[in-house]
């Protein structure tokens, strides 16, 4: 199946050089490019892509903005997005991951690494692996967020499924979960997944933001 890419960024020499390491990937295609917010909602809503490649501040429309505008209309359900940033370690990158986006890279990721990222995230997975990313949303969660999910939402998990996302909330794989835990990676894929539709979480970025927010895991 080839996935379907929109990139998304203010400068042209970027976006045209994201473009053409997306657009020569046997298993992708470019759909469409716009230079700020307003202009990746719309051509989203008339391509459907499968990930959005968006940077997040751009004049106008910044990244953060359209990320919310994407992941709340419930005719992109299936659209995943991707932050890109320049610096690892942004306050802004968060905020994305609050409005749905599915993760972050930094812009001089390494072309196979972005490949690979834009692949993890259209197979419903999440890139919050780094421990910088875990780190940063425990901090600034901590301070500054106040719970998107409601509380009660938790008390529908099993104890295990507590269990599974505290791991996921620490940044561990399914298999690393199945590892620890002594499962089958399916087994704990099927946890995850039963995990983010009781508590509405739309991928497993959205499931670690809930789950810090919630106070089921800290920092």
């Amino acid at each position: 199946m080839t996935i379907r890419v929109l990139v998304v960024d203010d400068q042209e020499l970027i976006r045209a050089g994201f473009a053409a390491l997306v657009g020569a990937a046997p298993d992708m295609e470019v759909v469409g490019e716009a230079d700020d917010g307003a202009a990746a909602i719309e051509i989203a809503r008339r391509e459907r892509p499968d990930v959005v490649l968006i940077d997040i501040r751009m004049p106008g429309m910044d990244g953060i903005a359209a990320t919310e505008v994407i992941a709340a209309d419930p005719d992109l359900a299936d659209v995943k997005v991707i932050v890109l940033t320049t610096f690892e370690m942004d306050e802004y990158v968060v905020a994305a991951l609050r409005a749905g986006a599915s993760g972050f890279l930094g812009k001089g990721v390494r072309p196979a690494a972005l490949l690979d990222g834009i692949r993890t995230v259209a197979g419903g997975d999440s890139l919050l692996s780094p421990k910088a990313t875990r780190s940063l949303i425990a901090q600034v969660l901590d301070q500054h967020a106040a719970p998107v999910v409601d509380g009660e939402a938790f008390a529908h998990l099993t104890p295990r499924e507590r269990e599974i996302v505290e791991l996921v909330a620490r940044g561990l794989s399914n298999d690393e979960i199945a590892a620890q835990l002594y499962l089958s990676p399916l087994t704990a894929k099927t946890h995850v997944n039963r995990s983010m539709m009781k508590l509405g979480a739309r991928d497993r970025a959205q499931l670690v933001v809930f789950a810090y927010q919630s106070g089921l895991a800290k920092g």
